[in-house]
């Protein structure tokens, strides 16, 4: 498939061009706004007010580099990180890859659909499990544009949702500005004993999620094609940068919010390590209407995450196995897990926490290859990354993964 010839513009259109390029990774950021997000960057601010504001800066900066490491692999070879991992395993090895890549797929889902149905909860009273069931069928109604309508009208329903969760967790912040110079101050790396160590370790180590950066290689691919011109994948890559950045800088934004919204306004109180603790506190500190934004925000966080996490699921089968699973289908399979988890009883927030922990154990499998791939000449030609690009790599990658591995030892111990 050839490139859009819109990417060879000058001037004035090329601006347009750019803009007309917003999307896929709008759909990856996705994973940076969901549910898990909510309860830390809360308990972060209410315990600690603006001290750690510094990590999140640093957190969005290494998705940044690793989700446009993504969008230029699929840009450059025309295939998806699983697809390409598909082609250099061996039979067996690729299929205990897919295992575990589809086991990281699938917790994610699972939380997404737990968050949407907690915010059904705050919202009308409904049932956890009844709650889980609508935010299941609604995100099969969300994943039949992309089936029957393409990606484009897929990312379209996505950015509505995004600005959703925007308004839903930025606009406390309207009722209770800020103090700007304490904010200010919270870019000054620093700690206050061995808690705030912890949460710092969970706020950046969970940032990059594995099924995002599956999933972003393939969304580039297909939105852009590929060009066997290399001037034309040059002008596609250097302009997905705008399309990385835009993204994730609003991803970032809206983590930032949350965290100085409890600042501001939640500092000091307790239960906001619970999404629904978090919510009475935002309820009561700020009022029942920004409670109910806030809940709507969530409520797009859970239905939005779920679909792309469904997404990214049937990329990675796909990829390794050459199997293809409609995504109605698959939304209906993997929907069962979650649901059986809301009707045992299980507390959501504990539910949420041990999929993060599975997602922990996913993100070296991910990311390493997708480093390794693209500083190599063979896999991307002149695209491979260059000295310093390789550098602020595996210096993102070490630190990710360390701190997730800290993460997972700290769960399992009862220390987390």
């Amino acid at each position: 498939m050839a490139a859009p010839t819109l990417e060879l513009r000058t001037g004035p259109g090329r601006v347009w061009s750019r803009l007309l390029m917003l999307g896929p990774a709008f759909v990856a950021a996705i994973a940076y706004v969901d549910p898990g997000n909510v309860a830390a960057n809360l308990t972060a601010g209410a315990n600690y007010g603006y001290l750690l504001v510094w990590v999140l800066v640093i957190a969005n900066a290494m998705a940044v580099l690793v989700q446009y490491q993504s969008a230029k692999l699929g840009l450059a070879t025309g295939m998806s990180l699983p697809e390409i991992l598909g082609k250099r395993l061996g039979t067996g090895r690729r299929r205990l890859y897919w295992v575990q890549a589809e086991i990281v797929a699938g917790a994610t889902d699972m939380a997404e659909v737990i968050g949407g149905a907690v915010a059904l909860n705050l919202l009308f009273g409904l049932p956890l499990l009844t709650g889980g069931v609508i935010i299941g069928i609604a995100s099969m109604l969300l994943l039949a544009l992309q089936s029957r309508r393409g990606q484009r009208t897929f990312e379209y329903a996505i950015l509505v949702l995004l600005g959703v969760i925007a308004v839903g967790f930025m606009a406390g912040l309207f009722v209770s500005p800020p103090d700007a110079g304490e904010a200010l101050g919270g870019l000054l790396p620093r700690f206050e004993g061995t808690d705030t160590v912890l949460l710092a370790a969970s706020m950046l180590g969970a940032t990059v999620m594995p099924h995002a950066i599956y999933l972003h290689s393939a969304l580039a691919r297909d939105r852009h094609g590929f060009s066997e011109n290399p001037v034309v994948r040059t002008r596609l890559i250097k302009a997905t940068r705008f399309d990385v950045v835009g993204a994730l800088l609003l991803a970032g934004v809206v983590n930032i919010s949350m965290l100085l919204l409890a600042a501001t306004s939640l500092r000091g109180t307790e239960g906001t390590n619970t999404i629904a603790g978090a919510h009475a506190a935002v309820t009561s500190a700020l009022g029942p209407a920004v409670g109910v934004i806030f809940a709507i925000g969530l409520l797009a966080s859970g239905l939005a995450s779920t679909s792309v996490g469904c997404y990214a699921g049937a990329t990675i089968m796909g990829g390794l196995l050459k199997v293809r699973v409609p995504l109605l289908a698959r939304r209906v399979i993997t929907l069962v897990p979650a649901l059986a988890i809301l009707g045992a009883g299980i507390e959501p927030t504990l539910a949420l926490v041990l999929s993060q922990v599975l997602l922990s154990f996913g993100i070296p499998f991910a990311l390493i290859p997708l480093i390794r791939l693209t500083g190599k000449k063979d896999v991307m030609g002149i695209h491979a990354d260059s000295l310093p690009l390789k550098v602020a790599g595996w210096t993102s990658a070490s630190l990710i993964v360390g701190l997730n591995c800290v993460l997972i030892t700290l769960t399992l111990t009862g220390q987390g």
